[in-house]
């Protein structure tokens, strides 16, 4: 059989075409919830703290003998000049404390881009991640989500859900296999 008799016998073939579906039902108008995004980072394994200020990180971040962090203002005592070199400086980093820009709540999910980064490498080598999202940036749904993100806008983005896990054959769950162990998300308002 020939190119142009396969090809013509793909066209006269061709599915009928519908339109698409309307997504419009899928948006919602309202704010996520953010009890219902704690609940699911808490499912996940994560944890949520709410925080007023930044100081209210503290405590937790003393727990942390190596910290960076993408602004300073979230801890100024981080490691100093991180960004600096093609990621293997971040090795030994124990917490990276970063800025997200959305969450979803029915997923607990935070998109992350390369503006907040800087490193790319940076919340899947570190040992522990922090995340500090104002809660008036959580969306009920992933398609809400999309919609706010629309095209994109960075490099370089992703959706970051839970301490990175894995299970075997022998069904043990391993959490840190593939990035940070555990995921904070500190909650401002």
């Amino acid at each position: 059989m020939s190119r142009e008799s396969i090809l013509s016998a793909v066209k006269q073939n061709q599915p009928e075409q519908h339109p698409l579906p309307e997504l419009e039902p899928f948006h919602h108008s309202e704010a996520g919830d953010p009890a219902a995004f704690t609940k699911v980072v808490a499912f996940l394994g994560g944890q949520v703290v709410s925080i007023k200020t930044y100081a209210d990180m503290l405590p937790l971040i003393k727990e942390h003998p190596l910290v960076v962090t993408t602004h300073p203002e979230f801890y100024p005592d981080g490691m100093q000049n991180w960004e600096e070199g093609e990621g293997r400086q971040l090795e030994k980093v124990d917490l990276a404390i970063i800025q997200g820009r959305l969450g979803v709540a029915e997923n607990g999910a935070v998109w992350v881009t390369d503006d907040e980064l800087k490193v790319r490498a940076l919340p899947f080598i570190a040992q522990h991640l922090a995340i500090v999202l104002k809660s008036s940036e959580i969306l009920p749904t992933m398609h809400d989500a999309y919609r706010k993100i629309g095209g994109p806008d960075a490099g370089f983005g992703v959706f970051i859900a839970g301490p990175s896990k894995t299970a075997d054959i022998e069904q043990s769950l391993v959490l840190g296999a593939h990035g940070a162990k555990s995921l904070t998300v500190f909650l401002i308002d």
